[in-house]
């Protein structure tokens, strides 16, 4: 697809949204994985110029489920409303009338990702704060039902194994390990999860968090599954020091039963098998991050 073709889908988005408004450029925004994303910077009649981010969400997001975009602005007008750092949801288009595909149209929010391990002392606490903000929402008061289970989702993954599991990230121990006693029992209420809380998913204004971005993995279930997926991720970002503070600030900000930490920390070393090589080029990097997987499994293991 040419530029100028681009930029005019992008103008009768602009249009569908406000038709007083001119889109005076586009571009796409670099670092997503699962959707493509394009910023617009916008004129209003006014005047003004405001700034939108399109996310159209990517092949495999779609065929896991059909309805992402409109689950995706249907939860950002819910969380948005109810305070948490995340976009405004500004439209959803599922016509097929401009792009192919559904796409939603949100908030653009000045930030940058960070991750400088020097900077961990700042950025921990606050990461531990808002996910605790997260998991502390009330689902009984919120229309959440469309969100799937992910204590499903991960039961439909133990369910096939792979013809060759992943050894460079302990695919069959993992498997073992959690076969052994999946599911665990629940011990605590359900709570909204974001699915992929890690650094790559915040932005940051002046080292205070400005937005909570990416929530196409939300998910309902044990809080526990989304702090153990943020602490492999912290663990790779910043190190186990790190890791280690955010546990105890999270845990200081919820009084939940933590007894089944070290299944959900399975599951979470579960996530990247079969995919870490895709998503890191530098072989180098591959391999540091190979050796944090193996320590994270190692410590979850030493605790069933």
């Amino acid at each position: 697809m040419t530029a100028l073709l681009e930029d005019n889908k992008f103008a009768r988005v602009v249009q569908k949204i406000d038709p007083q408004a001119t889109l005076l450029r586009s571009w796409e925004l670099k670092g997503g994985v699962s959707a493509q994303v394009t910023a617009l910077e916008v004129q209003l009649a006014s005047g003004d110029k405001k700034m939108m981010i399109v996310r159209r969400h990517g092949e495999n997001d779609l065929r896991r489920n059909p309805q992402i975009a409109a689950d995706e602005f249907k939860l950002l007008q819910i969380l948005h409303a109810g305070g948490l750092a995340t976009p405004a949801p500004y439209y959803l288009d599922q016509s097929g009338a401009i792009f192919a595909t559904p796409y939603v149209v949100i908030e653009y929010i000045e930030g940058e990702t960070i991750f400088a391990p020097a900077l961990a002392p700042v950025l921990i606490p606050q990461l531990a704060t808002h996910l605790a903000s997260i998991h502390a929402l009330d689902c009984t008061q919120l229309d959440l039902s469309f969100l799937p289970d992910i204590q499903q989702a991960y039961s439909d993954r133990l369910r096939v194994r792979p013809a060759t599991p992943d050894a460079s990230l302990s695919e069959g121990r993992i498997r073992d390990a959690l076969e052994a006693s999946w599911p665990p029992h629940q011990r605590n209420t359900s709570a909204l999860l974001h699915g992929d809380f890690w650094p790559g998913n915040i932005l940051w204004k002046d080292r205070q968090l400005a937005a909570i971005v990416d929530w196409e993995d939300a998910a309902l279930g044990d809080p526990l599954a989304d702090l153990a997926n943020s602490r492999l991720e912290i663990l790779w970002a910043f190190g186990r020091e790190a890791m280690e503070d955010f546990t105890q600030h999270y845990q200081s900000l919820n009084a939940i039963d933590y007894d089944n930490l070290p299944y959900w920390d399975l599951c979470a070393a579960l996530r990247p098998a079969g995919q870490l090589s895709t998503w890191i080029a530098d072989i180098d990097k591959e391999r540091a991050l190979c050796a944090s997987h193996h320590w994270f499994i190692t410590q979850a293991l030493a605790q069933l």
